[in-house]
Parts: structure tokens; C-alpha cells; sequence
């Protein structure tokens, strides 16, 4: 039993440790977030549905509806599995140019981008907390494929998803 709450204790330990090394601030980005920050605080931000199919990668941040893990029927298996009370959806896009892309979201969320079957993996990553509008940004390579976009693990129904190329 005393081992037990040993390790209990360190794993508690190691988890604020983790939160506490966090990068905190806007300037803590790995690179310049700039365009990303204001196309996510865009007020003109269309609103999609989980579920939604669109004709191809938006030029302009959305605001995408989550709804419950169970609900939101991911067409892939999330890299990882979300915590119970959050939130998942998907959004599928028909056409993407071939490119390099920055997908940043407003929200802290897990991010899978799924092409010809297959999810892929970061290039890069950077996020920070305390800083208004963004809270993380992923690049990929995208092929000239269609792809599916799931978000999950997040805390509200709904996050602003910038889908940028890269610069």
C-alpha cells in the first residue's frame, strides 16, 4: 500500500511539474503567430458542424462544433484517447493544395489530420498558454488529397481552427 502512494505521489509530482514548464505568453511560440492569432480572432469566422463536408481547405479560420466523443463518430481513432467531459468532432475537406500547412487552434485540443487513410504525423509543434486567441499550431505536409480534420480532447463544444499555408 505504501508503494502505492509513493508512486501516486510522484506521478502527481510530475504532472505539475509538467504544467508548471509550460511556455506561458504569446512570445513563447516557436515561430511568429501573428496571422495565425488573427484569423483565429476573425469575427467573420464561418461556424461548421462536425460532420461537415467542405469543397476544399478554408482561406479563413472556422469555428467548428464538437459534441461528445461517443457523438462525434471520428472516421479515424484518435492518436489519443479523450478524456471523459471533453469534446471531439471532425470536419472533411474534398480538395487541398500540396504544401506545408500551420493548423492552429484557438483552444487546447488533440489534432489528427488523416490522409488516403492514413494519420499523419507533425512536422512541427509549438503552444503556449496565456495568450489570447491561440493556444497551439501544428504544421503538416499535406499531399494534394483529400483529408479529414479531427479535433479532440477539447474542453468546450466549440474551438476557431486556422488551416494556413505555412510561410
Amino acid at each position: 500500500m505504501r508503494i502505492l502512494t509513493c508512486v501516486a505521489a510522484l506521478m502527481l509530482g510530475a504532472t505539475s511539474a509538467l504544467a508548471a514548464d509550460e511556455p506561458s505568453g504569446c512570445d513563447k511560440f516557436k515561430w511568429p503567430i501573428e496571422r495565425e492569432r488573427a484569423a483565429l480572432t476573425a469575427p467573420d469566422r464561418a461556424k461548421l458542424a462536425s460532420g461537415s463536408e467542405q469543397p476544399a481547405l478554408p482561406s479563413t479560420a472556422v469555428t467548428l462544433g464538437l459534441v461528445a466523443p461517443a457523438d462525434a463518430r471520428l472516421p479515424t481513432l484518435p492518436e489519443r484517447a479523450p478524456k471523459d467531459g471533453s469534446f471531439a468532432g471532425f470536419a472533411s475537406f474534398k480538395t487541398a493544395k500540396a504544401g506545408l500547412y500551420t493548423i492552429s487552434l484557438s483552444a487546447g485540443a488533440w489534432i489528427d489530420v488523416v490522409q488516403d487513410g492514413h494519420v499523419l504525423k507533425p512536422v512541427a509543434f509549438s503552444g503556449a498558454t496565456d495568450c489570447d486567441g491561440i493556444r497551439k499550431t501544428v504544421k503538416y505536409e499535406l499531399s494534394a488529397q483529400p483529408l479529414v480534420l479531427q479535433i479532440s480532447g477539447a474542453r468546450q463544444n466549440s474551438l476557431s481552427i486556422a488551416i494556413l499555408p505555412s510561410e
